[in-house]
């Protein structure tokens, strides 16, 4: 059977892929349907075909599986965020478990994998959990000022002020950056045109603190900001703002934040703390975006570590020394390593703040780093930490890893697909796959984080 463009056709919902979406089956030839669920029976339009498969858009669900669940947000479908919002959490749960473990066994090559896997970390309260958000400004076909989120790969702006992944504070802070604007008429930037001023609202909350960090990026400086202290009289209503500030950036690029900051009002950044933890935060500065679950992750890869007090420990992609101030606490000595400068800097803050002066930094790739302080100047390791990007390790960083011949590998991912292939570079080299734990630390999407401990056979 032939499917063409636009084809109308009715389908059982009997898979789930990579990125969340269902998976259909007509004759053997297979459709992606985002926001579809495992049982749903749906009329959907085909908008794209392949010679063995083909994309199409939900366009009636006749029948609804039971995992099926109506959208708290009413944005969901038309905005990128939350991909898996229609979808009962607990089936979410066991859909990233099943994600994790089918990676290992198929790209991994590991055997009996389930065995080694502990049940998923999941989270008590799966909205409300972001601490930072990015929110573009621009304006609807009326010419209405808005502020919200990109529809799924595009750049058109989805209106909304209230998001349900978001700390509740925004939607006051985002009402409040509008009306002054609007009173003010301060315009929003056209990346087309590369004219108007307001890029994005940008929003960074303490957890544990309170305290709140505002920063407008603009196409310009803050001088641009007509009658600033309007807004600044308007924000400082809101409890535990703190922090007032406005990013240039007048690159004609998609990136959101320049590297110049203007101080508007009080101190240029927030605290917050993971577990026992404190951190400096700037508007530059890299922290993991759920606290909650970071703290459960860590806590985690701890356990994994097992430290009695004796050990040097290497943790590599280090960031801000997030995981290394974890380790630290138990460690007699940490090294982390990290390219970006600006990280490192802030790690060596928060190492300081924190009165740990067991912990070193060091400005570089990890691949670069660790075989260069191994073969020059004999460092060792009795455990090492790996948490890299979604590209997973460097092959000459897990080259060294293995010479280096710590006892214990704990190997934080936040790509399944990457890690399988890693480890199966790792079993190939000497060590054993011993525990598999994957956490939810981004609720109604298809993310999920991972932490393994391997030993040496």
């Amino acid at each position: 059977m032939e499917f063409k463009k636009n084809q109308i056709v009715e389908l059982y919902i009997d898979d789930i892929g990579n990125e969340g979406e269902g998976i259909g089956h007509i004759d053997g030839y297979a459709l992606f349907l985002k926001d579809a669920v495992i049982g749903d029976k749906v009329r959907a339009k085909i908008i794209k075909t392949k010679k063995n498969y083909g994309f199409a858009r939900v366009e009636e669900v006749i029948e609804a599986s039971k995992d099926r669940v109506s959208p708290r947000c009413s944005k969901a479908r038309q905005c990128g965020g939350c991909t898996l919002q229609h979808l009962a959490y607990e089936k979410q749960l066991e859909y990233k478990f099943n994600k994790v473990k089918n990676c290992l066994e198929r790209i991994g090559g590991l055997e009996n994998i389930e065995e080694k896997m502990e049940p998923i970390l999941g989270m008590e309260e799966p909205f409300y959990y972001r601490n930072k958000a990015q929110f573009p400004v621009g304006y609807d076909k009326e010419g209405n000022l808005i502020t919200g989120f990109y529809a799924g790969r595009t750049h058109h702006i989805i209106d909304c002020t209230h998001c349900m992944i978001q700390h509740p504070v925004n939607e006051q802070i985002l009402l409040k950056v509008l009306d002054y604007m609007k009173k003010n008429n301060i315009t929003a930037y056209d990346e087309k045109t590369h004219k108007g001023l307001v890029r994005h609202i940008v929003t960074r909350v303490g957890f544990k603190t309170g305290e709140i960090m505002v920063c407008l990026v603009v196409n310009g400086s803050k001088k641009n900001l007509r009658n600033l202290e309007m807004l600044v009289d308007s924000l400082t209503e809101v409890e535990g703002m703190t922090s007032i500030c406005v990013n240039i950036n007048k690159e004609k690029t998609n990136r959101i934040l320049g590297s110049k900051i203007e101080e508007v009002y009080g101190k240029p950044y927030i605290y917050d703390y993971i577990g026992n933890v404190k951190y400096q935060i700037g508007p530059l500065s890299f922290f993991q975006v759920n606290p909650t679950q970071t703290k459960v992750l860590y806590e985690k890869a701890m356990e994994y570590a097992d430290l009695k007090g004796e050990e040097t420990v290497w943790d590599l992609y280090c960031g801000i020394g997030t995981i290394s101030l974890f380790l630290a606490q138990k460690a007699k000595k940490v090294y982390g390593v990290e390219i970006v400068k600006e990280a490192i800097d802030d790690a060596r803050l928060n190492a300081k703040m924190n009165g740990f002066d067991n912990a070193e930094f060091f400005v570089g790739k990890a691949e670069e780093v660790l075989p260069r302080e191994y073969e020059k100047n004999g460092v060792y390791a009795d455990t090492i930490v790996v948490d890299p990007p979604r590209k997973g390790c460097d092959s000459k960083l897990l080259e060294t890893m293995v010479k280096m011949t710590p006892k214990r590998i704990v190997y934080v991912s936040c790509d399944p697909a990457t890690l399988a292939r890693d480890l199966k570079v790792l079993s190939e080299q000497g060590y054993e796959v011993e525990k598999v734990c994957a956490v939810d630390q981004f609720s109604h999407s298809s993310h999920v984080e991972t932490v393994v401990r391997l030993k040496r056979k």
